[in-house]
């Protein structure tokens, strides 16, 4: 609502583990260049669950009060100066990152390792970078994506994780006709099936400990999935003459994965890290017998843009991955319901805020 010409909004700020309050906060008017957002749809990420259930993650701490969430779309409700390209009405996914461009690392191209990052929802900086789950959001117009009129609000607020999903295929190649290996069904996890599949993949074996995740593998692409908890020796038969997989994703951060996946992959195999966790135990040997490469991948560049229009054009169906959608004003209920893997995938915030 309007109180002397300034909005206000509910959000969803975090002080403290477990101390998620939705209250009310005054938005400023669009500046030129900016864009006024009615923010439609908030995905729970795995940091934002982290930052709630644990305070963050290594060394990464919420230091002061927050407003998570980085995964969102809106629709335009008023344009500052000097925008073209979008119109007022129009559902948009939101890019959450936003490089500085002048530091060395931006010049060179690496503007995925920018020095000065803000990204929206993280707290690896003080003071902390706020996120969207909010009903209201002034951001550049830069940041903002067409979705079109296809998919809904959630489908395109799915654009963020699955552009870290394409980022993390991208570091493989050319996966036309490879036999790969995805370890964690989480949403990054599901996602990373797609693109691959999108990618071109021969095969897509997935593990998991639940069920209700390989399912969700399987309606994104998966060929096989084995659930490991049941079947410890699922993945033995890839084992054989040195490993069968041409590319292992490795989404869960679990060691016992890791192993496995150093154990299943062929000599001179691609392993990429795509799950993040703290110290681990690692077979060298088995790393540096086989000749091994083990890359990272974290967040994503230009592949925002190329997320939204696959999931605008539904070349990339997300929906078998967005599980719950609660209200901001059940915030607490939502994060809860997040952190149960065993019926949770994607975990949405929907705002139908004051006007």
């Amino acid at each position: 609502m309007r109180a002397g010409g300034v909005r206000h909004a509910r959000v969803a700020r975090l002080y403290d583990r477990r101390d998620l309050r939705v209250e009310m906060a005054e938005i400023a008017a669009p500046d030129e260049g900016e864009v006024l957002l009615k923010m439609a749809a908030c995905g729970i990420c795995g940091s934002d669950l982290h930052y709630y259930q644990d305070g963050g993650f290594g060394p990464v701490r919420v230091q002061e009060p927050i407003i998570p969430g980085h995964e969102a779309s809106g629709h335009v409700a008023a344009l500052g100066a000097g925008i073209s390209g979008l119109a007022v009405g129009e559902l948009v996914a939101v890019n959450p990152s936003k490089p500085c461009g002048t530091c060395h690392f931006c010049r060179e191209g690496l503007a995925i390792h920018c020095l000065n990052m803000h990204f929206m929802g993280s707290a690896m900086r003080l003071p902390h970078a706020q996120g969207m789950f909010r009903d209201w959001l002034v951001v550049p117009a830069g940041q903002c994506f067409p979705a079109g009129r296809l998919v809904s609000a959630g489908e395109a607020a799915c654009a963020e994780p699955l552009a870290v999903s394409l980022h993390a295929v991208g570091q493989a190649g050319d996966l036309t006709g490879k036999q790969v290996l995805v370890t964690g069904a989480g949403p990054i996890g599901a996602l990373v099936v797609a693109a691959a599949r999108q990618a071109g993949a021969e095969a897509i074996v997935v593990t998991d400990l639940a069920d209700a995740a390989l399912a969700r593998a399987e309606a994104m692409g998966a060929t096989r999935v084995v659930n490991i908890r049941r079947d410890p020796a699922g993945l033995a038969e890839y084992e054989t003459d040195k490993g069968q997989f041409d590319v292992v994703f490795e989404c869960s951060a679990a060691e016992p994965a890791l192993r496995g996946a150093i154990a299943a992959v062929r000599p001179r195999g691609l392993i990429v890290q795509v799950g993040v966790t703290g110290d681990i135990t690692l077979p060298l040997n088995g790393l540096v017998g086989k000749e091994l490469r083990w890359i990272g991948s974290q967040r994503f560049d230009d592949e925002f843009a190329g997320a939204v229009a696959l999931i605008a054009e539904r070349r990339i169906d997300v929906r078998p991955i967005i599980s719950h959608a609660f209200p901001v004003d059940q915030a607490v209920q939502a994060f809860e319901q997040a952190g149960d893997r065993s019926s949770a995938c994607k975990v949405q915030l929907t705002f139908h805020g004051p006007n």
